[in-house]
């Protein structure tokens, strides 16, 4: 919507007369001739204008920048507090989430690893691949049950057994890599690694093995809301730059001021009176 305010500023010492020369012009007496008359033979090639630029005249480029450091201040340069509000608020909301559930994803896996490393045995799933599959039995190297599991198996045979058995498409990565905790919930030729394996089908998941996957899983859950999250904070940038940048163009666009010179007519002269006009939009 757009309001014009126009403003008649009469300043006496401006005032510019046009005097009618009555020894050279003929008059008739007529008010609406005379004016006419006396108009026409004063030739005005043009009329003043005046423009001036509002000294508040905002720089689209650095409501971008500070938009693309924060989010609202692009809007708050402008002047546009409710804006400035509410991309704040969405960025504090954005960055809580992907902290929170990044922790979560944290703590899952620690529990879920936790979980693997004390049910779930290397030595168990060796033993199984020498019984089974006629494997080397130099696969275990000791038979310290005091050590973990993983310090027991000779990883380089283990992995050599794995890919003479017809039917297993994996080999098991070493202990504490990420893949090894993938695998062992996700294939049955691990299932025969797990404590509540008490032989037969491999391809029958054990309760232990379904309940690890589960946990596994909550995790991953846990870790793509904290990467949605973080996708969430680029974009709230991105949009924040983009509206500064145009609530910008428009704050410059909202103030005009322009003087003019305005004729007014007498009987027998015509005035050059200065007008101020003053117009916004909103």
């Amino acid at each position: 919507m757009k309001n014009e305010f126009n403003f008649l500023i009469v300043i006496l010492l401006l005032i510019v007369p046009v005097k009618a020369q009555s020894s050279e012009t003929n008059l008739t007496g007529n008010l609406s001739a005379d004016s006419k008359i006396l108009f026409e033979e004063n030739n005005f090639e043009s009329l003043p204008q005046l423009s001036f630029q509002t000294e508040n005249k905002k720089s689209p480029l650095l409501a971008g920048i500070l938009s693309l450091v924060l989010p609202g201040a692009g809007e708050f340069y402008v002047g546009d507090y409710l804006k400035t509000a509410i991309f704040l608020t969405i960025e504090a909301a954005v960055i809580t989430t992907a902290v929170i559930y990044d922790n979560k994803g944290n703590d899952q896996t620690d529990f879920f690893q936790k979980y693997a490393n004390e049910n779930w045995s290397v030595v168990k799933y060796a033993e199984y691949l020498i019984n089974s599959h006629n494997a080397d039995p130099a696969i275990i190297k000791s038979n310290d049950e005091t050590l973990p599991p993983w310090q027991r198996v000779d990883w380089s045979k283990l992995n050599e057994a794995e890919r003479e058995v017809p039917g297993f498409s994996h080999t098991l990565p070493l202990h504490g890599e990420q893949q090894y905790y993938e695998l062992i919930g996700k294939y049955y030729q691990f299932t025969s690694g797990w404590d509540d394996y008490s032989g037969g089908n491999i391809s029958d998941f054990t309760p232990h093995l379904l309940y690890y996957a589960h946990e596994h899983a909550k995790a991953d859950d846990y870790y793509n809301v904290a990467a949605k999250a973080v996708i969430g904070i680029y974009v709230n940038h991105f949009l924040s730059v983009i509206d500064a940048i145009w609530s910008t163009i428009n704050y410059n666009k909202s103030l005009a001021v322009k003087i003019r010179m305005e004729e007014v007519y007498f009987a027998d002269r015509m005035e050059l009176v200065p007008t101020l006009k003053l117009s916004f939009s909103f």
